[in-house]
């Protein structure tokens, strides 16, 4: 049974169901989750949320909750782990709204882990032979399309499979690994990357398994209609022509009519391709859907769309930054749906894997693995001072873990600083 309560009313041992307000406004990686540590807390009741709504069936009710410590102060970061460099805070203005309602450190229980979870550096090796492996499988499949063949999407579906249990097993090396797409197959690696997406989604909003395979079969064929779109109008590097804009506009349609003669497709993937390009205020195509016109399929291949779209490099746009590009996406109003949004945030975390951050210490760093406690603090490998210019001795650290005595500021962008080959090195140090 769920019970709304305000947020001083929380004790240890109580599951919170959902937290209250708007999701920028309060720092949490999970809205469900059952409060064991007097630390956390703490910092909830400290976040600015008024309620939460709590589940009794699964943790402990008003009446039934014991004692906690946590109106005392939390306790101190261990001095002895204090960074080596002077603290130095972020230039002003740089954070976006986004930032600055994750600012305060905050600790989050997190769901446990399936008993297959694999580290990053253990699931890259598996994520890379599973990409070569799916590029080849997605080349043959659009091929067939421009030789005039009906696509037997039924032979993709252990790909997909594949996929969704590689991101089960850890969902960064899949998706973290298919930004890294090169220019010349971006095409067939965007269908990837976002299948993979679509799965991380999916298994965050808390899908069934089988929904979740239809969202990654939706994000594997969802850009399908652009064999027919000419490559001198899909590569060009300048802005289209409003005739160019006409033909691309055609290809959602073009592949929604391709893939509804396609034996088994599902009504999902469907969906999806012909309606990815809507927005949630209604200025998409093909049809300007809005709102909950939109399905909810099609909301999320939006979003993984969009953000796989512009983190990789094509041949008229330079990828940016994973951690930028949510900041970015967050401003755009209008859109993409809040609440699928959110989720996404959730399932990449705000600072995803090749994220270059400055510390408050002053010392820039690159993310090489999401946190499995708290979304504010992820793994990061340290590699540059930002107030002498210069490399420093390399180390991994968690900055906002307890004992870490730095945390993160701001988000950076690696161009500014010059450094081009920061993706080899997150995927070195993982």
């Amino acid at each position: 049974m769920l019970k709304t309560i305000p947020t001083s009313e929380l004790k240890l041992g109580m599951y919170v169901h959902d937290l209250g307000g708007p999701w920028l406004d309060h720092p949490f990686w999970r809205t469900r989750f059952k409060l064991t540590d007097a630390q956390d807390l703490h910092k909830m009741r400290e976040c600015g949320v008024a309620q939460v709504t709590i589940d009794v069936s699964k943790g402990l009710d008003v009446a039934q909750a014991h004692p906690d410590a946590a109106s005392s102060p939390a306790p101190a970061a261990d001095s002895s782990s204090a960074p080596e460099e002077d603290s130095a805070s972020a230039p002003a203005g740089r954070a976006t709204r986004a930032t600055r309602a994750t600012a305060a450190s905050a600790a989050v229980a997190l769901e446990e882990r399936p008993p297959d979870a694999r580290d990053l550096k253990d699931e890259l090796v598996e994520a890379r032979r599973l990409i070569g492996e799916a590029r080849q499988q997605v080349t043959v499949l659009f091929n067939d399309v421009r030789m005039g063949r009906i696509p037997d999407t039924e032979q993709v579906f252990p790909l997909v499979q594949e996929i969704a249990d590689s991101v089960d097993r850890n969902r960064e090396a899949l998706i973290s690994l298919a930004r890294l797409k090169n220019r010349d197959d971006y095409t067939y690696m965007h269908s990837v990357a976002v299948c993979g997406l679509m799965i991380a989604l999916a298994r965050e909003m808390g899908l069934e398994k089988e929904q979740i395979l239809r969202a990654g079969l939706a994000g594997l064929v969802h850009d399908i209609g652009k064999v027919f779109v000419p490559p001198a109008i899909l590569n060009k590097p300048g802005r289209l022509s409003d005739g160019e804009w006409v033909v691309m506009r055609e290809h959602p349609r073009a592949g929604w009519e391709l893939l509804s003669q396609a034996p088994g497709i599902c009504e999902e993937a469907l969906d999806v391709c012909l309606h990815h390009h809507e927005k949630w205020g209604g200025q998409g195509y093909p049809e300007g859907l809005q709102g909950a016109q939109i399905s909810l399929y099609a909301r999320m291949g939006a979003v993984c769309d969009v953000y796989d779209a512009v983190t990789s490099e094509r041949a008229y746009n330079r990828g940016w930054n994973p951690a930028e590009t949510l900041g970015r996406m967050a401003s755009w109003q209008g859109h993409f749906e809040p609440g699928v949004f959110q989720s996404f945030v959730r399932a990449l975390g705000i600072y995803p894997v090749g994220s270059l951050v400055r510390l408050e210490s002053g010392r820039l760093g690159v993310v090489i693995e999401q946190s499995r406690t708290s979304l504010l603090s992820p793994r990061v490998l340290v590699f540059f001072s930002a107030k002498t210019k210069e490399p420093i001795a390399v180390r991994i650290l968690q900055p906002g873990a307890h004992g870490c005595g730095d945390r993160i500021v701001a988000r950076e962008d690696p161009r500014a600083w010059g450094f081009e080959r920061l993706d080899d090195l997150w995927q070195g140090a993982a």
